[in-house]
Formats: structure tokens, sequence, C-alpha cells
């Protein structure tokens, strides 16, 4: 199998959901170039039409524009608020058309999770264009493994997870930021076939949301249509030591939805930002430990 992006291949990076520093940016394109690839800017990152982002047309023009430009090969984009405002802007047929890869995280879960829904193309999450101002080996590791070389046959962990209930299922990969994911259930946007089942990644962050913060979102997501179709979950970092407060949270939402639940450090707004698949077929064992790709 092929790597799915070859040196000399061009990265569009637009902002879907901040505006850019333009001193910043340069050094995260001078971190992708240093991969051996091209890198491509939207003509409005750099603008604050609204105050704290670029208008919603500016900023879908720039993302549509990307999508058709046959010379991308992969749209990137980062987070912080307002990617949902683009989500009835998007030429979802253009997408459809040129097909490429789309790597995104935080906030960028609606856009992801949107494309994946309308178009059935997977779709990445986990790294934000700031991480190669100065990767980490872990995260430097995971882009290389999952773009750069043929694709793996199995995530590559971290560190140990934690078993907080144990099984094991099987379904496609669907998730990412957890308020971003439980806030766009309600969307046209997302229109997730009925006989398909899930396997959810999902991360929240101490940073952000408390655990009862996390618990109103799990809840929403719980008394959901699409739960009925989920059969594990696997958790992503909330903080350095989870507090028992949120793992017992976690237990109770496997016991009353009867699926395995394990939760990590690999993904999230941690250290260790792994990259996952949405749409991608796989096999989640909670007890082992492991996540494989079908």
């Amino acid at each position: 199998m092929e790597p799915l992006l070859k040196p000399g291949d061009t990265i569009g990076i637009v902002s879907p959901s901040h505006v850019a520093d333009r001193d910043e940016y340069q050094t995260y394109v001078r971190g992708l170039e240093g991969l051996g690839l091209r890198v491509k800017l939207g003509g409005h990152i750099y603008r604050d039409t609204w105050g704290y982002v670029a208008s919603d047309r500016e900023r879908a023009d720039d993302f549509n524009a990307m999508v058709r430009d046959e010379s991308v090969r992969m749209v990137f984009f980062g987070g912080g608020q307002g990617a949902a405002d683009l989500l009835p802007l998007l030429d979802y047929q253009a997408v459809r058309r040129f097909p490429k890869l789309y790597l995104s995280y935080s906030d960028g879960t609606s856009i992801l999770d949107a494309i994946y829904a309308q178009t059935g193309l997977v779709t990445y999450y986990g790294q934000t264009p700031a991480l190669y101002g100065a990767p980490s080996p872990y995260d430097l590791g995971q882009f290389t493994a999952r773009f750069l070389r043929p694709a793996p046959a199995a995530h590559t962990a971290a560190g140990p997870w934690r078993t907080v209930a144990g099984g094991c299922c099987r379904g496609r990969l669907l998730g990412g930021y957890l308020m971003n994911f439980a806030l766009s259930l309600g969307s046209p946007c997302f229109p997730f076939p009925r006989e398909q089942r899930y396997i959810l990644f999902l991360e929240e962050s101490e940073r952000f949301h408390s655990v009862p913060d996390t618990g109103i979102f799990l809840t929403c997501l719980e008394q959901h249509p699409l739960m009925g179709q989920v059969t594990g979950l696997l958790f992503g970092h909330y903080a350095q030591q989870p507090p028992p407060a949120l793992l017992d949270l976690l237990r109770r939402f496997g016991a009353r939805s009867r699926i395995p639940v394990a939760y990590c450090g690999d993904f999230g707004h941690g250290p260790h930002h792994a990259i996952l698949p949405i749409g991608q077929e796989a096999l989640l064992d909670t007890r082992a430990q492991t996540l494989v790709y079908l």
C-alpha cells in the first residue's frame, strides 16, 4: 500500500476556528516543509472580521478553495471556536469530486465528522498545525506513520491505558472533542446511516470543562438515537492524572450503555496527539488495550 502523502505534496492550511498569528504560522510552515512537503495558506487566515475570527463566508471560501485546488493533497486546520459556522457553507460535492486528506483537532471535530457523514470520506482527528513549531517525537511519529508510510495496522499507544469496562467491539471510528461532538448531533449535517455500528473516541480537558460538565455532554450523547449504534468508547486525555470522579462517570456510562470503555492519554489536549481515522473500521479490545484497523 502506498503512503497517503509523498515528498513534494502540498498541504493547504486554513483557519476555520481562530485568527492565525503570522509569525507563529511561518514557524509551523517551516516545520512541515522540513518533512519534504509544500505548504499553501488560505487567503483569510489572518483576517479578524468578526473580532475573534474571519467571517463565516471568508473562512468557508478559504476551505472550499483548498477542497477544489487539485494541487492540494491535505487540508490541515486547528482548533478554537467557530468551525460549526461553516457546515452549511462547505462544498460537499467538491469534497467528493476531489478526495483528499483532512486533518484537524479540537473545534475541527465539527468539520471532520460532517465531511465523513456527508461523503463517506475518511477524515483524521488529533493534530493541529501548531504542533509543527516543535513536534514531539510521538506526534511526529504519528504523522509519519499515518501519512508518509503505508497505513498502520494498529494504533500505537503513548502509554498504558486504563480499562474502565472490559470487552471487545467492532465498528467504524467516530468522534473527536466531546463538547463539539455532542453539540453537533442534532445538526442535519450528520446523517449517519442507521445500520452502521460505531466505536466512539472522545476527549475532554480539565482546562475547559469540569467533570460535571463532561457528564452533561455524555448524557446528551447517551440520550441521542446514535447511542444505539455505539459498540464501545475510547476516552482520551482529560488530565495528567484522571480524577476518580471522571473514571466513575465513564464506568457508569459504559454500564448503562453496555459497552466496553477504556481511558488513555494518547490523544486530546494533553502532551500526546495520536491521529485517529474517522470512518475507519476497527476492533477495540479494552482488556488487551488495543485498537486494530480492519
